[in-house]
């Protein structure tokens, strides 16, 4: 994965969750909440807390590792776009498949892959991989 070298002073935060089903709203949360304050828009708002939630779920479900472990969020904004990514120790990539009218689940990279700009996933320096997205920032 390559990523972009980010102005100084972009704004950037990152915390741990417990791998738990609570954490997908707690990411949610505090994501909004952070946003917010940095004035983004209310429509890339609502697609960043879906996108996250995705995420977020998939690290809970399907990141098979040891009880203690925590999935790490963190998000960075540059002047051209945000970019999210969760974090956990698992090895095992995430894979998109194909759903049929009646599944109700599975659809989560479908949407990460419709919604976002640019995502992927990457591996961890030591241990595990982060899942990312961008969107794109709405020019002034």
């Amino acid at each position: 994965m390559t990523s972009r070298p980010l102005p100084i002073g972009s704004p950037s935060e990152h915390w741990r969750l417990p791998r738990h089903p609570r954490s997908v709203g707690r990411a949610r949360q505090r994501l909004r909440q952070e946003l917010t304050a940095r004035r983004i828009s209310t429509d890339m708002l609502a697609t960043a807390e879906l996108l996250l939630s995705e995420l977020v779920t998939n690290a809970v479900q399907h990141a098979h590792v040891l009880p203690g472990r925590e999935i790490e969020v963190s998000y960075e904004l540059s002047n051209s776009h945000l970019r999210v990514e969760v974090a956990d120790a698992s090895d095992e990539q995430p894979e998109q498949r194909a759903v049929d009218n009646n599944d109700e689940r599975g659809r989560g990279l479908l949407l990460v892959d419709a919604l976002a700009t640019k995502w992927g996933v990457s591996p961890q320096s030591i241990i595990g991989k982060f899942v990312w997205f961008e969107l794109p920032l709405p020019m002034d």
